[in-house]
Formats: structure tokens, C-alpha cells, sequence
């Protein structure tokens, strides 16, 4: 696989997992409203997808010897990897009650987590234990923290 492409997907599915579960934990602790949580998602799969894609170009631009294929090529693989991956977190809101859909999406996303640290470690020859603790923990972090935040902002704003 090309270099450019890897740097999207990779860069697409981390962020996709992480900025979606903590925009649903988040919403969901701050409003239980499903409608809410499901616009959330909706928003972030576009905005924020579009949003990382031209980050991605710019920083790729940035690099002197990144082709302007391989700047396209890592801006597309970012923006379509993170918008699939984002919208991926709508069918659990569909299909289940909010919190077992909170759940879910979080059982779904540190799954997808785990297994895109473990092939990438095994892929550089890294141990993969010490990949996947580092970016799960930062994940952890993410969602404890918008879950306190998705609290305190109800609490404020009731």
C-alpha cells in the first residue's frame, strides 16, 4: 500500500474512532437524547471529516518531496476513511436504546482501535502491546473526559 494512502486511513480511522466516541459520550451524558446524538455524528462525519481531510493536504503540502498525487491521495484516504468510520457509529443509534447504543459504539470503536494498533505494530515489527496501551489509553481518556464534561455541562445548562 502506498505511503500516502496508509497515512490517511490510518490518520482517518484513529481520529474517526476517537473524536465519534467522544462526541457520543458526551451528548449522550449531557442529553440522552438520541436525535441529538445521531446529529452529532451526522455533523462530525461531514465537518470534521472535511475538516482533518485539509489539515491532512496542507500538512502533506508542507513536505517537499510529497508528490501532488500522494498529497491527494492521503487527503482523500483521510476524508472518505473518517467519514465511513464516523457514520459507521450511526447504526447502533438506530438500531438500539441510546445507552445500550453508547455502549455498543464504544465496544465497536476500541475493537476497531485494537485491531488497527495491532496490525500496525506487527507491520513495523514493534511489540504490539505497548502500540495499543499508549492509543487506548489516550482513547480511555477521551471518553472519560466527555463523559464529565457531557455531566457538567447538563448540570449548568438545565
Amino acid at each position: 500500500m502506498k505511503a500516502s494512502i496508509k497515512k490517511g486511513l490510518s490518520f482517518g480511522l484513529t481520529s474517526g474512532i476517537i473524536t465519534t466516541l467522544g462526541l457520543i459520550v458526551g451528548l449522550y451524558s449531557g442529553t440522552a437524547s438520541k436525535s441529538v446524538v445521531l446529529g452529532g455524528i451526522l455533523t462530525i462525519a461531514i465537518a470534521d471529516s472535511l475538516s482533518d481531510a485539509l489539515g491532512v493536504h496542507m500538512s502533506e503540502e508542507s513536505v517537499k518531496d510529497n508528490s501532488h498525487q500522494a498529497v491527494w491521495e492521503a487527503t482523500i484516504a483521510t476524508f472518505l476513511t473518517k467519514f465511513i468510520f464516523a457514520l459507521s457509529f450511526v447504526i447502533p443509534v438506530i438500531l438500539f436504546e441510546l445507552r445500550t447504543a453508547v455502549i455498543v459504539s464504544v465496544i465497536w470503536g476500541f475493537a476497531a482501535l485494537l485491531i488497527i494498533n495491532y496490525r500496525m505494530a506487527r507491520s513495523k515489527g514493534e511489540k504490539p502491546l505497548r502500540v495499543i496501551a499508549e492509543h487506548v489509553s489516550i482513547a480511555t481518556v477521551v471518553v472519560i473526559a466527555t463523559y464529565f464534561v457531557g455531566n457538567y455541562i447538563s448540570l449548568i445548562f438545565k
